[in-house]
Order: C-alpha cells, then sequence, then structure tokens
C-alpha cells in the first residue's frame, strides 16, 4: 500500500490512486483520542437513589367493622326490588340474622387473609360506639408504629353526615348512633389505611381531609404557644400518614344491581378475579365466548397462588397488569408509597384499579386518598380482557372433557413488546411500559433466560435505566437469582449486576448480607467465563469491597485475592485492570488482606502489569501497589522491607508516557510518605539545607540575543486555557505553583502578579515559613526545580540496586521530579506531597530561629488542616476567594504581560491568610509545642495532618473507569454510526483532505518556477521559532519561546495565543500536528525533554491539554544545543525523539511508554530526525556533521546501518524522502547540500547554497528547498541546484528589509513557504498567482 506522499511524485495519478489516498485516510490510527484523553478524569455523579424503600412497613392489624343489621333496612336508602343482596359472597336472607352476620364477618376475615395471613384481625359485628373506640385502641397499642387498616361496611346504617360523622348502633339496637371521623382518627392513629364501604362514601373522605388540617394547625398552635389550653391537652395524633379507599363520590349511592354483590367494592378489593370473570361475562362481549355461564366460573380449577394453574395464572396476569397501569401512570414517588411499600395496601391498591373500572360502568366512582389519576381507560385492561377470553374459551372442554389447559400467551407477548420497545426506538422517549411485566416473568422459569436477557439490554441504555428498573423493584428479585445454581444465568445476572453496583454501589451490603458475593467469587473462578464476564464478576468484588469491612472480610474468607492473582496476566485488558483494583480496594485499610497478598507475593505478581501495554492497567498496578503500602498499621522489618521494594518498583515509572499512571504514582508515593513520614521529614531537611548553599545557574539568564525576547508594551492578551490550571506562569519567575500558594520575589524583585485563582482555600499543604526577609521559603516551584537539578538526577536510572537506607531519598528525587512535570495535576499533586512533608520537617526543627514576634500576640493554630484567621497581620494582602479545589479554576497564566504591577508589602501571608509561622512563637518554645494559646481541637494535629495528605490525595482513576459499567456497552460507537454527526464531519474532512492533495499536485506537477509572491504577513506576538502549515486546513502554529499563535494564513486573521506551559529557562523548539488528517492535536516538544499535547486550538473553543510527558530525562536545556527535535510517524503512531541526549527515543503513543532507545554512538546532539515507516528507517542529522541511518528492527548494537560524515558542520536538516527508494537529503551550516542513496557509502550528489545557514526545509512534494540565512535573506532552489527565487525585503510598507530568519517552513502539499525572523514577522510565499 503507497502512502498518499509518493503519489505525489508520479504523473499521471489515476483515479483509482486518488481513492487509495482517501482510504488510507479512513485506516491511519489515531493518536491521543481515548477516552482517558478526551475526558475528566471522575466518576460519574451519583444519582439521588429514591427507589430503596426508606421505611418498608406492614399492615399488622385489621379491624372489621360491619354494621349489616340484617333484615333491617336503614332509614335514608329506598332499595330497588329485587336488589344487590349478597354480602362477602353470601345471601344473608338465606339463615338466620345473627348466623348470616357471624359468616359474613368470617368470610370477610378469610377474603382479606388471602393477602396478609399474618395480621391480626378483630370483627366487629353491628357494634356501639365504644365497641369501636375499644377495638381501635387496643389495635393501635399493638401495633405500635405499623399499620392499621379499618374497614367499615354501613350496608345497613344510613349514610354518612355531611358533618362527618359514620352510623354505628346502640346497646340494644333501638337506635343508630353517629361516630365522629375526628374521634375515629383519635383512636386509629398513624398510619393507617380505612376502607369504607358505603354510600356517599366521599363525604368520608372529604371530612377525614378537614378534620386532619384542623389537627395540624391545633399542634401548630400548641407548638408556638405552650400557655394555650390547646397545648394542655394530650397531643393529637399526625394524620399525614393515612390512606383512604371509598366506595363512591360524596353525591353517590351504591350500585343496586341484583347480579351484582351488595359489596361490590369490597369484593373487588378483596375477591377482584371472582368479581372480574362475573363482570367480564356480564359484559355484551362475553357472548363471543360460547358455553361460559356464571355457573361455570365458580369452577374454574386452580388456586390463586399457584401459578401453573388457570386460576392461578389469571390472578399472575391481573398483578401484572394492575402493577403497570399503576407504574406508568402514577407519579414515582406515590408509586412507591403505595405500591411497593406494604404488601397489603399494595393489594388493596392493585385491586382498587379494578374496583374504578368495574364500578365506574355502574355510575360510582371510587374515590382514595391519595387520589389517583384515572385508569379505568388505560390500553393495559384490553390485554387483561383478552387474557380472561383467552382462559375462558377454554373451560367448557376442561371441565367437560378434562382436555390440558394451554398457558396464556400473554407474558411472551409482553416481553415482545418490550424487544420492540428496544429495538427500534429512539434515545428521548417515555420508558417501556411493559417494565414491571418484565419483573413479573422474573418469576416464571419458563421466561426467566429472556427477560433477563431484555432486562440486560434495557439497563444497557444508561443510568437513567437502572434507576428506573430499580424503580419498579427489581432488586429483590435479581437478588434472590443469585441463589440459583442454573449455569445459563449467569453471564445475564453478571451484567445485570454489574450495571445495577456501577450506578448504586451501597448494594454491597445487600450482596454480602444475602451471601450474593459468593455467586460472583465463583464466576471469577470459573475459567470457561468468557472474560468479560470475568471482567463484570471482579468489578462487582471490587464494589463490594470498596471501603466496606464485612465485604472485605467476605471476599477475603471466599479466597479473592488468589483468585485474582491467577488473573492478573489474562490477555483481556478490562480484566486485567480490574483484577489489580479488586486487589488495591480489598487490602485498603485491612490488613489481614496485606499479609494474605503478602503470602501470595502479590505485590511480585502485580509488577508485571507496571510495564503493561495498556495505560490504564498499569495505572489500576499502581493504585493497588499503593493501597498495598498504605496501610496504617504496625510496620515490622518484613512488611518495611516489602514496602521499600514496592517503592523502588513504582519508582521506575516516573518517566511513564501516561500522566494518568503518573498521577497515580504521585498517591501511591503519598502513601509511602504518609507511613514513614519521619523518614521523610530528615530527607527534606537535607535537600532544603543542600538547596539554600547552593546555586544552579539558570540557563536563562545566559540567553544569548537571538532567543532573547524583546521587551516588547505590544503583547496581546493571551487566551485562557482550561486545563492549564498551574499558575506556574503567573508571573516573569513563573513561581506561583496552582496548588502550592506561596509567594516569592522573583529575581528582578518584580511583584508577583495575583489572579483570583492563585490562592485556594482548600490547599492547605503549604504555608510560608521563615524569617520576614524571604530568605527561606517552604518549597515554592522554583526551590523544588532547583533541587531537581541539584540532586544529579541522571542517578535516576541506576536506580535499583541502592541501598535501602537511601530509599527515602531516591523516592523524594521521584516527587522532586514529578513536581516539575509538565502535566499540571501530576506536578500539582506532587507539590502538595512534598510541601506537606517539608511543613512538618519545617515546623518540628526551626523552632529556634524564631523571631520574637513583637507586635503580634495573636496566634494562629499551628495545624496546617486548620484555616487561618488572621489575615491584616503583617501588612498583606487578604487572600482571594475561589473554589474549594485548585483544580477546578479554569483561570490560566499567560506569559508575562511585562506590566509591572503596584508594589505590595513586604511580604503576603499565604493559604487562606495564615501569617506565616515564625510569626507565631515566642523564641523560648519548646522543639515540639504548639506555640501559646494553641486552640483545643487543634491537639490532634499530627493525626489530622496524616489524614490531610491521604484524604486529600486521590485521582478518581477507580470511579472514572467503573463509568465504563454505567455507560451502554452493547450501542454502536458514534464513530461507527454512518448516520452520526461525527462520522459526517470525519467523512467531511476526508474529503476535504483529497481536495487539497489533488488540487496541490496540480500546481506542483506543473513544475514552480518562483516562489516569492508574498501571501501573508503579519507581526507575531513572540520571536517566531518554530513554524508548521497544519497539512489540510488553512492554519498555520507559528511558537515562540514559550507560547503559540495560530493564524490562518488565507484571511489573514489570528485565530489564537496561548502560553505552552514550560519553565522559563527552557524554550519550544519542535511542533508537529498529530492526526492531521482528522481530529488535530499539536504536539509541542520544548528542550528540556517534556512534549505536550494540545487540543481545541485555532477555534471558538479554549485550547486544552491533552496529555504531556517527559520524552526524554536526563535534557539540559541550553541556549547553544538542538534542544529536542522530533518527527511523528501517523501510520504506526509512533514518535521519534532526540536532541541533546545520546540516544533516540521511540515512543508508542497507543500504549503512551517508551518502546526503544536507539543509542546515537555520537558525542554531539542530533539536530534533525526524518523516519519512513515502510522501511522502517530512521535518519539523523547531528550536530558533528554526521548523517546517521538507523534501522529500528534490528537490536541496539547493530542498527545504525550507515555513517555519512561527508559534511564539515552542524547539520541543519536532514530528510529521509518517503517513496520506496527516496533518498536522504541533508544540509549543514556551511550551505552544502548532499544526496546519499541509503544503501551506498557516499553521497551522489552535492550542491553549494548560501553560507550561513540558519533554517532550511524541504517540500516533500515539489522538489524545492529553501535555505534562510543568518544575513537576511532567503534563497530557494530547485532540485537541481538553482536558485529560483531570492527574498531580502518584504512586500508593502516601504519595502522592509527582512530581519534574520529564525525558522522557515514549507507546506506538506501546496507550494507555500512560512518565514518566520528575529524582527517578530511571520511571512508567506508561494508560486505565482496564475499557478494558483
Amino acid at each position: 500500500m503507497k502512502m498518499d506522499s509518493d503519489l505525489l511524485h508520479s504523473p499521471a495519478v489515476g483515479l483509482a490512486e486518488e481513492e487509495e489516498a482517501d482510504m488510507n485516510d479512513w485506516k491511519l490510527p489515531l493518536a491521543f483520542m481515548k477516552k482517558r484523553h478526551s475526558e475528566k478524569i471522575e466518576g460519574c455523579k451519583a444519582l439521588a437513589q429514591s427507589w430503596r424503600m426508606k421505611d418498608r412497613m406492614k399492615t399488622v392489624s385489621v379491624a372489621l367493622v360491619l354494621c349489616l343489621n340484617v333484615g333491617v333496612d336503614p332509614p335514608d336508602v329506598v332499595k330497588t326490588s329485587p336488589c344487590a343482596r349478597l354480602e362477602c359472597w353470601i345471601d344473608p336472607l338465606s339463615m338466620s340474622p345473627q348466623k348470616a352476620l357471624e359468616t359474613i364477618g368470617a368470610n370477610l376475615q378469610k377474603q382479606y387473609e388471602n393477602w396478609q395471613p399474618r395480621a391480626r384481625y378483630k370483627q366487629s359485628l353491628d357494634p356501639t360506639v365504644d365497641e369501636v373506640k375499644k377495638l381501635c385502641t387496643s389495635l393501635r397499642r399493638n401495633a405500635k408504629e405499623e399499620r392499621v387498616l379499618f374497614h367499615y361496611n354501613g350496608h345497613g346504617v344510613p349514610r354518612p353526615t355531611v358533618n362527618g360523622e359514620i352510623w354505628v348502633f346502640n346497646k340494644n339496637y333501638t337506635q343508630y348512633i353517629p361516630l365522629s371521623i375526628y374521634d375515629l382518627q383519635t383512636w386509629m392513629g398513624s398510619p393507617s389505611i380505612f376502607v369504607y364501604d358505603c354510600s356517599n362514601a366521599g363525604i368520608i373522605v372529604k371530612s377525614f381531609k378537614q378534620f386532619a388540617l384542623q389537627r395540624e394547625q391545633e399542634l401548630e398552635v400548641a407548638a408556638i404557644n405552650p400557655s394555650h389550653p390547646l397545648a394542655q391537652m394530650p397531643l393529637p395524633p399526625s394524620m399525614k400518614n393515612c390512606i383512604q379507599l371509598a366506595a363512591c363520590e360524596a353525591s353517590e349511592l351504591l350500585p343496586m344491581n341484583p347480579d351484582l354483590p351488595a359489596d361490590l367494592f369490597t369484593s373487588c378489593l378483596t375477591t377482584p378475579i371472582k368479581i372480574a370473570l362475573r363482570w367480564f361475562c356480564m359484559q355484551k362481549s362475553a357472548k363471543l365466548v360460547p358455553g361460559v355461564t356464571l355457573d361455570l366460573i365458580e369452577k374454574i380449577p386452580g388456586r390463586l397462588n399457584d401459578r401453573r394453574t388457570p386460576l392461578g395464572e389469571l390472578n399472575w396476569i391481573f398483578t401484572a397488569i394492575t402493577d403497570t397501569i399503576a407504574w406508568n401512570v402514577l407519579p414515582r414517588d406515590l408509586f412507591q408509597k403505595l405500591f411497593r411499600q406494604d404488601l397489603l395496601v399494595a393489594s388493596l391498591f392493585r385491586n382498587f384499579l379494578l374496583a374504578e373500572r368495574i364500578m365506574r360502568s355502574y355510575n360510582c366512582t371510587p374515590v382514595s386518598s391519595p387520589r389517583l389519576p384515572p385508569t379505568y381507560m388505560h390500553a393495559m385492561w384490553q390485554a387483561w380482557d383478552l387474557a380472561v377470553d383467552i382462559c375462558l374459551s377454554q373451560l367448557p372442554t376442561i371441565i367437560e372433557e378434562g382436555t390440558a389447559f394451554r398457558h396464556s400467551p400473554f407474558f411472551a407477548e409482553q416481553l415482545t413488546a418490550f424487544q420492540v420497545w428496544l429495538t427500534m426506538g429512539v434515545e428521548n422517549r417515555n420508558p417501556p411500559e411493559q417494565l414491571p411485566i418484565v419483573l413479573q416473568v422474573l418469576l416464571s422459569q419458563v421466561h426467566r433466560l429472556r427477560a433477563l436477557d431484555l432486562l440486560g439490554r434495557f439497563l444497557d441504555l444508561g443510568p437513567w435505566a437502572v434507576s428506573l428498573a430499580l424503580s419498579v423493584g427489581i432488586f429483590p428479585y435479581v437478588l434472590k437469582l443469585l441463589q440459583s445454581s442454573a449455569r445459563e444465568l449467569r453471564p445475564l445476572l453478571v451484567f445485570i449486576w454489574a450495571k445495577i453496583l456501577a450506578v448504586d454501589s451501597s448494594c454491597q451490603a445487600d450482596l454480602v448480607k444475602d451471601n450474593g458475593h459468593k455467586y460472583f467469587l465463583s464466576v471469577l473462578a470459573d475459567s470457561y467465563m468468557p472474560a468479560e464476564h470475568r471482567t463484570m464478576a471482579v468489578f462487582i468484588l471490587a464494589v463490594i469491597v470498596n471501603s466496606y469491612n464485612t465485604g472485605q472480610e467476605a471476599c477475603l474468607q471466599g479466597n479473592l485475592i488468589a483468585n485474582c492473582l491467577e488473573q492478573l496476566s489474562d490477555p483481556h485488558p478490562l480484566l486485567r485492570q480490574w483484577v489489580a483494583i479488586c486487589l488495591g480496594r480489598i487490602w485498603q485499610n485491612f490488613d489481614p488482606a496485606r499479609w494474605c497478598g503478602v503470602r501470595d507475593s502479590a505485590h511480585e505478581k502485580l509488577y508485571t502489569l507496571l510495564s503493561d501495554p495498556i495505560p490504564e492497567v498499569r495505572c489500576a498496578a499502581v493504585f493497588a501497589l499503593g493501597t498495598f503500602v498504605g496501610n496504617s498499621a504496625e510496620r515490622t522489618d518484613h512488611s518495611t522491607t516489602i514496602d521499600h521494594n514496592v517503592a523502588m518498583m513504582l519508582a521506575q515509572l516516573i518517566n511513564d508516557g501516561s500522566p494518568v499512571v503518573r498521577k497515580e504514582l504521585v498517591v501511591a508515593l503519598s502513601h509511602l510518605v504518609v507511613q514513614y513520614e519521619s523518614n521523610f521529614c530528615t530527607v527534606a531537611l537535607q535537600f532544603i539545607e543542600e538547596e539554600k548553599n547552593y546555586t544552579v545557574p539558570s540557563p536563562a539568564n545566559t540567553t544569548e540575543p537571538g532567543n532573547l525576547t524583546p521587551v516588547s508594551p505590544a503583547i496581546p492578551r493571551l487566551r485562557s486555557v482550561n486545563s492549564y490550571t498551574n499558575i506556574r506562569a503567573a508571573t516573569t519567575a513563573r513561581n506561583l505553583n496552582k496548588s502550592l500558594q506561596n509567594l516569592n520575589l522573583n529575581e528582578e524583585g518584580g511583584p508577583a502578579a495575583f489572579s483570583p485563582g492563585n490562592l485556594s482555600t482548600s490547599s492547605s499543604a503549604s504555608s510560608t515559613l521563615g524569617s520576614p526577609d524571604n530568605d527561606e521559603y517552604i518549597l515554592s516551584f522554583e526551590t523544588i526545580d532547583k533541587m531537581r537539578r541539584v540532586s544529579s538526577y541522571s542517578s535516576l536510572n541506576s536506580l535499583i540496586g541502592v541501598s535501602f537506607n537511601s530509599v527515602y531519598t531516591q523516592i523524594w528525587r521521584v516527587l522532586l521530579h514529578l513536581a516539575a512535570d509538565p502535566f499540571p495535576e501530576v506536578s500539582d499533586l506532587a507539590m502538595k506531597v512534598l510541601n506537606s512533608i517539608a511543613y512538618k520537617a519545617t515546623m518540628n526543627a526551626r523552632p529556634q530561629r524564631i523571631l520574637d514576634s513583637g507586635s503580634l500576640t495573636q496566634s494562629a493554630p499551628a495545624s496546617p488542616t486548620s484555616k487561618g484567621t488572621h489575615i491584616h497581620q503583617a501588612g498583606g494582602s487578604p487572600p482571594m476567594p475561589s473554589t474549594s479545589s485548585s483544580s477546578l479554576t479554569n483561570e490560566v497564566p499567560k506569559p508575562p504581560t511585562r506590566e509591572q504591577p503596584a508594589t505590595r508589602p513586604p511580604y503576603t501571608p499565604t493559604l487562606g491568610g495564615q501569617a506565616p509561622h515564625s510569626h507565631q512563637f515566642p523564641r523560648t518554645r519548646k522543639m515540639f509545642d504548639k506555640g501559646p494559646e494553641q486552640a483545643a481541637e487543634d491537639s490532634d494535629e499530627p493525626g489530622g495532618h496524616r489524614n490531610y495528605i491521604s484524604l486529600a490525595l486521590q485521582t478518581g482513576l477507580c470511579d472514572w473507569s467503573a463509568k465504563y459499567f454505567a455507560q451502554p456497552v452493547m450501542k454502536i460507537p458514534e464513530e461507527h454510526d454512518l448516520e452520526s454527526q461525527v462520522r459526517m464531519e470525519r467523512q467531511w474532512r476526508f474529503l476535504r483532505n483529497t481536495r487539497v492533495r489533488r488540487q496541490s499536485r496540480c500546481i506542483t506537477q506543473r513544475g514552480v518556477s518562483r516562489l516569492d509572491d508574498q501571501i501573508f504577513i503579519n507581526r507575531n506576538p513572540g520571536v517566531p521559532s518554530v513554524v508548521k502549515f497544519h497539512p489540510f486546513n488553512t492554519c498555520i502554529a507559528v511558537a515562540d519561546k514559550d507560547s503559540i499563535c495560530f493564524w490562518d494564513w488565507e484571511k489573514g486573521e489570528r485565530l489564537d495565543y496561548f502560553y505552552n506551559g514550560n519553565p522559563r529557562y527552557t524554550r519550544i523548539t519542535a511542533m508537529e500536528y498529530l492526526n492531521g488528517h482528522d481530529c488535530s492535536l499539536l504536539l509541542t516538544a520544548t528542550d528540556d525533554g517534556a512534549l505536550r499535547i494540545w487540543k481545541n486550538f485555532a477555534d471558538q473553543k479554549n485550547p486544552e491539554m491533552v496529555t504531556a510527558w517527559q520524552g526524554l530525562s536526563d535534557m539540559l536545556p541550553t541556549t547553544r544545543g538542538a534542544g529536542m527535535v522530533v518527527d511523528w510517524e501517523q501510520e504506526t503512531g509512533l514518535l521519534m525523539t532526540s536532541g541533546d541526549v545520546r540516544v533516540v527515543r521511540i515512543w508508542d503513543t497507543d500504549r503512551e511508554m517508551k518502546v526503544q532507545d536507539i543509542p546515537t554512538g555520537a558525542d554531539s546532539c542530533v539536530t534533525s530526525l526524518s523516519c519512513d515507516s515502510q522501511r522502517s528507517l530512521i535518519v539523523a542529522g547531528l550536530g558533528d556533521g554526521s548523517v546517521r541511518v538507523f534501522d529500528r528492527r534490528m537490536g541496539p548494537n547493530e542498527c545504525r546501518v550507515m555513517t555519512y560524515r561527508e559534511h564539515g558542520a552542524w547539520v541543519v536538516k536532514a530528510h529521509l524522502q518517503k517513496e520506496t527508494d527516496g533518498h536522504i537529503i541533508s544540509v549543514s551550516v556551511n550551505g552544502d547540500v548532499r544526496f546519499f542513496e541509503p544503501r551506498t557509502p557516499d553521497s551522489i550528489n552535492v550542491l553549494q547554497t548560501v553560507k550561513g545557514l540558519t533554517a532550511l526545509d524541504i517540500h516533500p512534494q515539489a522538489n524545492l528547498f529553501a535555505c534562510g540565512s543568518m544575513n537576511q535573506f532567503i534563497a530557494v532552489y530547485n532540485a537541481n541546484g538553482d536558485v529560483i527565487s531570492n527574498i531580502k525585503y518584504y512586500d508593502g510598507f516601504m519595502g522592509q528589509r527582512i530581519g534574520a530568519i529564525s525558522c522557515l517552513a514549507f507546506h506538506p502539499y501546496w507550494p507555500h513557504l512560512a518565514v518566520g525572523s528575529n524582527d517578530y514577522y511571520m511571512s508567506i510565499y508561494s508560486a505565482e498567482k496564475r499557478l494558483r
């Protein structure tokens, strides 16, 4: 497969090749576009969990009050003849009145017992007021806080009154006696449920509410005014928690149809299937089911609670349908309260929906409080009618001929409807109606597998779906299923549980309580399980043991550690990652697990993951080793040895390519620092002393004029950059680190600039210490950087094999190194750890140098965790308010605007305004005492402080990793979805690329005879040091010493300017566009070996740092060196780096790790790199004039395949042409251009160009090269060495002379040449207009 660039040389490029070039765009891998680069590393927002019942309740007592007075009709109701007679399916006139009354009472009790067999039932038949009172008060007394039910049948007494009374009898049944609802409320108390089966029942509900309100007001009065007579009475119970069900509205009479029972409402509530079938048969449509009579209905075989029988199945379907209607119609919280909190209440309300349907057909409207929306017309009732129809149509043959019962297709059909919803839908729509039915189906073995599969697919839609399923009440069902031994359910249950725990980790306790963890332990140990299911199992276990001691113990006994260790080398990366996280969590603050790990040499087995190709896996391994050493139990020699071993292994990751890994590394080392605090304090003191006695000449002070940025008042304001939360650039001296609010006068004595983001009130890590003349600070960025350079950094390479006394010194050095990390979040964390220790060390060791506190008699607490209170003591400015954590501010530093702010007082208190401690203690203070008037709550200072460092430091890695399980796993990613916006944009970009390639090829094939048409000129904010054209759009990046400016060369306008974030003594020496064909990123390399990658530049968003790492360690920034040189291979994702070092280091950006170090074999720096992925060749130009060719497929000793020594001086550029037989073109400072054929030892051609060369570039397509000279001109040559253009003057403004050329670059496709010169100007020259 040929690369795009070779096509551009063949004169007749056919259409096919052009299409191939487009295909190549699709095939090119993308660098730094993984989730860890595009997202913030943090967990998902916790959803408010409303599904858990705060207070599950039981109805423990039931009062059945029947006022029937059989044989005597009440005076205010005129009954029809014939009239509805049956009460509880008994005709009261078929036996003596007393017997009838007792039989009806007993029957009613039986009907209720079907729904709640365990309650205490008390009947009160034709009672007096006193009997009712006695009954209610005794039931409430026994029920305590639980619910009591009051069932009232008033068919033998007058209708309720408007004053809120129902009727009972006097002792000898000569009078009807009113009973006030107010009294009933008082006796029944709360929580209660009331059922009223009588005419005009709605009146009772209204009165009840009025009385309840009256009570609330009385309570309020009594509360406000204790002397009020109301306050002297016993407090009336609040009736907020009461539920009422009434048979009809206030103005309605009960139906009297003789085909119906008289207590139709009670029948619907307590015998729903029986009444529903009778009602079905009374409808006209029932004629469609021949042979079914009311007598036949009585003979339906089966039991209500046996789902395999016809009656049981109907009951099951009825439950599913009423539940579904309620879930779809009711607000969620009301549904929870009425249908999930209490079994009896849920049954009554499900049956109430039926009552509404049946009674409305007789012009009667049942009422409830809380009121429900009308449900009698819901579509699901049609499904019920169909199910009844199917069941009844089989009845005659089943009863007469004994044929087998065919089960209803209802559940299968509902699952299909659910499946259709899942497959056909768009994102934002109503939840599927069938969800509660899926829940019911989990009970059936026949449909269970399918239901679990669909449920899993539903939960996969995201956290909202999980919340919905939990609110329906799925939890107890899936918990119960963990007791099943069916292997085919395992993958489904593991998937479902992973989804639940990713959204709500509080379920860990339920799982352990029900031994659910054993299920997942067995899945994890089952080697026949596919890796993704074991991954989910280990994720579930990692949640179970997360900060939950009972879970840790249970899993430790279940052999979790050995299980995990066996899977550390699994080929599936996500499994390796979660196995490591799970190990890290099981021994986090749990010593037995740690020792179990020691016995299985867990730490040694984890070491292999430290070099894993996947950064997230390395990260998880670092996390696990960090918690391994971070246990606070007592230390023995054995465990100290282990800690040291682990620390030295971790130290090797100091230059890992991924910031996620290095952040985790800082946290892991901080655990060690907390464990061995006193040892680290000693080391810190040594370093602080050493640093004070040593001055490092900063390269910035010896800058040569060419690189010095002249002071210009016109430097424009830059854009702020989101991720660069680091205030390293807040002043000319750039010494304000974001997490380290210490202020330091810069060299010129200029004041430090302040921005509101600078002071964070939460980072109490550092605080200024020392005498007022500022001679001694706790580690500022400057100090740390100096320490880092003092402690000869090369020793890090030989880290391993040091004697153990110096482990602490080595780790301190690692932390110093990490504090200067190019990625802000890493350096912030490391600064916190270093300053925390430096603070302790200085506090403990320096009281003897403390000055007499003179006027400062107040004392600030010495604890670093306390917020200081006195701010203005020494004339300092108050701290600026800020968000709780420094990483939340989006303000970002800019290169200094070189305007001096007003001078400030001698020093400023830092950190929440604590004045430096040297002012707080009198001189006579004992070494470890607290200082005068120390606040009592700070007496536990060391403990408090220890917590400060360990609690404050965490990376969010585990929560972020868990987010994977909360997000859809089965959905097609957007980039593969042909209809998605992402895909369309990509397609557009690739079409644009093709157009650029095609049009530019037309021009270059015709030949470029001149190149001096100035198409762009502008003054850059800083002296251009590197320029780079974007390959396909009209944007050009221009770097000065530490910032990057973007220009649109077609429109001639500036798009962006932002600060790169490199320390002040370093400069940007190279830039590359990564993924230029698609979502471009910009890589900048600085001469201290740091690489930074930016996104969102040159558009309307704020530039953000994607990642940054130390590409080359041991680089000492010098002004005379080559700095850092890079070359990028998009096809392989490899980045070649070199410069003032003796190796060419190759980074694999996919793995974010170093894959190869190729020794250059020379004593001078590498000045230019060029590679060709097809031939695996790398060409390096060196400062000694040699050009070296390496084949990276060979070992380090034989990979140098050719060395050309024909140049006598510094090689400015070595270029390897990308064709299969491409030549090497190299040019030295002396202007001699040499052409080499990689297989021959001598040059095949030499051309002489200008002397005093400062910059040179070669056009990859047009066979042109351009030379820039310090003598202020540019010469452009063609392949034969003929000068085609000589540029000395700018066009326009009086033809000013071009400055000394600092950099130049050709466009990869167009015949454009960009030139930057020392006079700040950036110009672009192109071929003649007629060509373009």
